[in-house]
């Protein structure tokens, strides 16, 4: 069995876990309640058989543990099929302690609310919460990627015209009670509650005796205060109706594209890739696996089967490998960085052309100079970008200094960042330093980030950032009187490469939302067919491309 296969299989193995929130004992008090858990009404609103791309199922892991845990943040969010339409669901996990907010419960919503807006996506809220988790309320409160970012996204996206779907089946009490009302269209299942104070804190407050139907029930804001716009007996009438609602939606759904099979097997990824130092690869023959296949006919007129990718600037600039492709019938550009040893070819005098050895995995000032050009072509063409992450950064040393590569990066990363396209990042392997910004980081606006288990990123790799993180620990406890004898360093370098390497874990980095998925290997051409259909409902290609100074 290889490493990555066995590496995806324990990763599996967690997401289920997580997947059940509580545990067994949450999800029964909610039964018991006559009411679904997040993801069983997930299950019944989105159409039978396709795909629930799933954000954020990491967020939080191994974080909070003085208060117990929050599996995946107490939220469940994705991408769902909803009658042909895609469309962003958000749903509190009432599971986790009541659905309560967490610092990353607000960031990953906000994340989910995020990426709605890029591509239009209509977004569904089905609310089951008890408002910020009060322990932590400084960290949930008040900044702007907090809780009130939440409703603030809410007002801008009805603002856009992104069509907004609210569904109270539990309670939704205090602030949180502005994120439904905020929406298009409000649904309220009988025996919720919805109110700014509940009846203690009403009696505390002001001395009035109020019960939960009188304060905010489904009843009273049907008839009384005319909050809500449709009453539903239980959860399944009201995704019935959440259904309903959607289908009659004038937004544009562009027909499902019948794309051909992949060139090659998704499965073989695992045969292919290596993250084992000194091994080495061809990222073409993982791009095989994802594009679609292609027949072409050759001088004789025959036809083969190729992969549907057309290399751009194939010889020159070969760290990066740039593409024209075509993914389940959605055309896109690929941007990857190489994994094996190539040749540069460099400029000579009267001797001709000289060659130099170029590492992979490594971006050169010739590879960032192609991948710029290569970048504001896919703009002109108003197409996707796919950039593919397995990178220890940019070339140091003499030569690349003098060979420009901070011009040529800042080229690059000018391209990138001002990129109106949607922008779909893979991260295979390492993804360090500036590389990771390069190849649009988390900062650079990304439409989806996926991640295979292998992924690591951080400012540079654990072996390199030890040695100075272990001297500098050293010379401070020296400084501070300590004798230090080499039992003491070694130590030191041992204690500080575990927890540099934890990390750079892609567990760690998806625990705080830098990724939005973590995904099996055989499954990418699946993913990356779902994140290409979901920009293609109903992004916005008007935008006007411009990129400012570039360096030259």
């Amino acid at each position: 069995m290889s490493t990555l296969r066995a590496l995806t299989g324990e990763f599996l193995a967690l997401e289920a876990k997580i997947q059940t929130g509580g545990g067994p004992a949450a999800i029964a008090r909610q039964h018991e309640k006559g009411r679904l858990t997040a993801r069983e009404r997930i299950q019944k609103l989105v159409d039978p058989g396709t795909f629930f791309q799933e954000c954020g199922l990491w967020a939080a892991h191994e974080m909070y543990k003085d208060h117990g845990g929050a599996p995946a943040a107490g939220a469940v969010t994705g991408i769902g099929v909803i009658h042909g339409r895609r469309c962003m669901i958000i749903a509190n996990d009432a599971t986790v302690k009541a659905g309560a907010f967490f610092p990353m419960t607000a960031k990953k919503i906000i994340r989910a609310q995020n990426i709605a807006m890029m591509a239009r996506l209509p977004l569904v809220y089905l609310v089951d919460s008890a408002g910020v988790y009060l322990p932590l309320q400084e960290e949930v409160f008040p900044d702007t990627d907090d809780f009130g970012r939440v409703f603030r996204n809410n007002a801008v996206a009805s603002a856009m015209g992104v069509p907004q779907i609210a569904a109270i089946m539990g309670f939704c009490v205090a602030g949180g009670g502005y994120l439904p009302v905020l929406c298009d269209t409000l649904l309220m299942t009988e025996g919720s509650g919805l109110y700014l104070a509940g009846p203690a804190l009403v009696k505390a407050a002001i001395g009035q005796e109020v019960s939960d139907e009188e304060l905010g029930g489904a009843e009273m804001h049907a008839q009384i205060s005319g909050t809500i716009d449709f009453r539903e007996k239980d959860d399944h009438a009201c995704i019935e109706r959440i259904r309903s609602l959607v289908a009659k939606y004038q937004v544009p759904v562009r027909p499902a594209r019948s794309g051909p099979s992949p060139h090659a097997s998704p499965d073989r990824a695992y045969d292919i890739f290596t993250d084992k130092p000194g091994a080495q690869f061809d990222v073409r023959d993982l791009i095989a696996c994802w594009v679609d296949s292609a027949a072409r006919r050759n001088a004789e007129g025959l036809e083969s089967l190729t992969p549907d990718f057309d290399e751009y600037k194939a010889e020159y600039g070969q760290t990066i490998v740039c593409g024209y492709a075509s993914i389940g019938g959605y055309p896109c550009g690929i941007v990857a960085n190489q994994k094996k040893t190539v040749q540069r070819t460099m400029p000579g005098g009267k001797s001709g052309p000289s060659k130099s050895v170029q590492m992979p995995g490594v971006i050169y000032d010739d590879a960032s100079d192609k991948a710029a050009r290569f970048i504001l072509d896919c703009n002109q063409r108003k197409v996707p970008l796919v950039f593919v992450h397995d990178t220890t950064g940019f070339m140091v040393g003499r030569d690349s200094e003098q060979g420009g590569i901070i011009k040529a990066g800042a080229k690059m990363v000018n391209a990138m960042a001002n990129s109106t396209v949607p922008k779909i990042v893979l991260i295979t392997g390492g993804s360090y330093g500036a590389g990771n910004y390069a190849m649009c980081g988390r900062a650079f606006d990304q439409f989806l980030a996926l991640a295979w288990p292998s992924a690591k990123f951080a400012v540079m790799g654990a072996n390199q950032a030890t040695g100075t993180l272990a001297t500098i620990e050293a010379k401070g406890r020296e400084r501070r009187g300590e004798v230090l004898d080499a039992e003491a360093k070694k130590q030191i370098y041992a204690a500080v490469h575990a927890s540099y390497t934890e990390q750079a874990d892609i567990r760690h980095g998806a625990a705080r939302g830098w990724v939005d998925r973590i995904i099996d290997p055989a499954r990418t051409r699946d993913e990356l067919v779902a994140a290409l259909a979901a920009a293609d409902q109903g992004w916005d290609y008007s935008v006007r491309f411009s990129t400012g100074v570039l360096q030259v």
